[in-house]
């Protein structure tokens, strides 16, 4: 499985379309095999979902997501956890453990 977090300095960022970075995942037998950070290429209505789903993206773990963003994942089988904070190796691992759950967006449209 592939999962991607919205990335600033380290930390989960608040808004996933703006963050400057997403770390990419890669969990194989609850371990992780692959981890990386990418730039973000550009926030454009609807052009992230297509660009993270073609990297093999399955969850996207962010601080907040507008509606439109989170509609296009759910209509592609990509899934959202949203109202998350803190440290990213922390986040992946309490998402590996099964302990991380999201909360309400902290992006507010």
């Amino acid at each position: 499985m592939k999962i991607a977090i919205s990335t600033d300095k380290g930390q989960v960022a608040s808004h996933f379309g703006r963050c400057p970075e997403f770390t990419i995942v890669e969990i194989k037998n609850g371990e992780v095999v692959s981890k990386e950070a990418i730039s973000n290429p550009g926030h454009q209505p609807g052009f992230l979902p297509k660009f993270l789903s073609e990297k093999g993206v399955q969850c996207i773990i962010a601080g907040g997501m507008g509606e439109r963003a989170k509609r296009i994942f759910d209509d592609n089988g990509v899934g959202t956890i949203v109202g998350i904070e803190g440290e990213v190796d922390s986040v992946i691992k309490k998402y590996n453990e099964g302990k991380l759950s999201g909360n309400e967006s902290y992006c507010q449209h």
